[in-house]
């Protein structure tokens, strides 16, 4: 797909980055991305992948617009209320980038459903606020060997990692499950019983965003894989670290129980 002068003059500031240039945008038009949960972190990582000419957007989600929900989904207008989520979303996306082709999908979906989505796309973005879907879509994902880029934030804290399980060597990478044990996973940690910094959300879809654009358009991570950033909002303060592999692990180390 070549740029169209009318590309050009709407990509040119992202063109200009030598990483990028137009060989890059043209990979951008050409991707897909799915986006598992339109909450806070799916609404601004949405948002920036279609500014940024990512050309097809896949959005799942189940759940309509409340009003609290505002506080941090800056993506939903009060007209938004009651609405599906997905059809919010892509209708802000529509009038911010008409180009952009966005299917939605306003249901939880199974494990079936689920792999194929996975299977169209290009990268998976995990949005989601729970912990079961959370490793639902990581063993699809490994299995699939799509690259999952996993954020979450609660309270005044969130955290950002890059699984890129699209390598030759994805036996030897950490997954989800490594980091956080199914079986050890809590079920209390959400945004409904433990309140979150609307902010906080934005940064960590924001986060999502780059590492999604860097994957599809340079074909390759710049951000450090198997690493966990964890953001405290309190003091502005980032700290990463290594995700040691479970050599144990279920999923990405064939160990069954």
């Amino acid at each position: 797909m070549m740029l169209s002068d009318k590309d050009f003059l709407r990509y040119q500031r992202q063109v200009a980055l030598p990483e990028i240039a137009e060989q890059g945008q043209e990979r951008l038009l050409r991707s897909t991305v799915l986006i598992i949960g339109c909450g806070g972190l799916g609404n601004i990582a949405a948002l920036y992948l279609a500014a940024s000419g990512v050309g097809n957007l896949i959005l799942v989600d189940d759940d309509v617009v409340e009003d609290s929900n505002l506080q941090r989904q800056i993506a939903y207008r009060e007209t938004d209320l009651n609405k599906t989520k997905v059809s919010a979303l892509a209708g802000q996306i529509g009038t911010l980038n008409s180009s952009i082709r966005v299917r939605t999908i306003g249901k939880r979906i199974g494990e079936q459903q689920l792999s194929i989505e996975v299977m169209l796309a290009d990268v998976v973005l995990d949005c989601t606020d729970n912990f079961e879907s959370r490793h639902l879509i990581n063993r699809i994902c490994f299995a699939q060997s799509k690259p999952l880029i996993s954020g979450a934030a609660v309270g005044w804290s969130g955290q950002f990692a890059i699984y890129d399980y699209s390598v030759s060597d994805k036996e030897n990478c950490p997954c989800y499950q490594c980091l956080v044990p199914e079986e050890e996973s809590p079920n209390d940690r959400n945004c409904s019983t433990l309140g979150v910094m609307g902010p906080v959300v934005g940064t960590i879809g924001n986060y999502q965003s780059i590492a999604a654009i860097q994957k599809l358009a340079l074909g390759k991570f710049l951000a450090s894989t198997n690493t966990l950033h964890l953001f405290e909002a309190k003091n502005m303060v980032w700290q990463t670290f290594e995700i040691n592999k479970d050599k144990q692990c279920p999923i990405c180390s064939g160990v069954t129980e």
